[in-house]
């Protein structure tokens, strides 16, 4: 199956996630996650995205990276993850958002960080990621925490992109995927 965005303006986008009961079954979610994100040509999709406020999210981080790229990305589903911590040199990449199309700003990350998570099959997990694969992570778990890559835009840039926030949630924008929206 293959779920509707949900666009910008949706309070469950601002909502902390809750954890998911060890053990449940998810499996079909976790499938219809994967399919909704290729679906919609994205690189991580989280649960609240799909209208389920729940701490879940898949990433693909390969289609972020280059030939020449030394990482080779990941595709995976991540259950009640828990960021550990976040080190290494802070760098801009500008970021994207399924439920936010059409709005991009470089956002400044760590370019690393260790997770604990749950896999698909609920084996408890502890990782280190870098490069572009932990800037997906973050962004995902960010949506978990109730937090938009907008969110960190501060004066005159987020001034700038209000005009297309409010478009955004009233649907006066084009995507290639379905999308519930707050305002229509």
């Amino acid at each position: 199956m293959i779920y509707p965005i949900v666009a910008y303006g949706n309070p469950i986008l601002k909502k902390e996630a809750e954890e998911i009961n060890e053990g449940d079954d998810i499996s079909t979610l976790i499938k219809d996650m994967y399919s909704t994100m290729d679906h919609a040509s994205g690189v991580g999709l989280a649960a609240p995205q799909i209208n389920q406020g729940i701490r879940l999210f898949v990433i693909d981080s390969s289609l972020m990276l280059d030939e020449e790229d030394e990482e080779t990305g990941i595709r995976r589903a991540f259950i009640n993850p828990i960021i550990l911590d976040e080190y290494g040199d802070n760098y801009g990449f500008e970021e994207g958002c399924l439920s936010i199309p059409e709005v991009r700003a470089e956002i400044i990350r760590p370019e690393k960080l260790t997770i604990e998570y749950y896999d698909e099959n609920w084996n408890l997990k502890e990782e280190e990621f870098s490069g572009m694969t932990a800037r997906v992570i973050q962004h995902e778990y960010d949506h978990l925490e109730g937090i938009l890559f907008i969110d960190y835009l501060k004066g005159l840039k987020k001034r700038m992109v209000q005009s297309k926030l409010i478009e955004v949630s009233k649907g006066k924008i084009s995507t290639d995927y379905r999308m519930i929206y707050p305002l229509r």
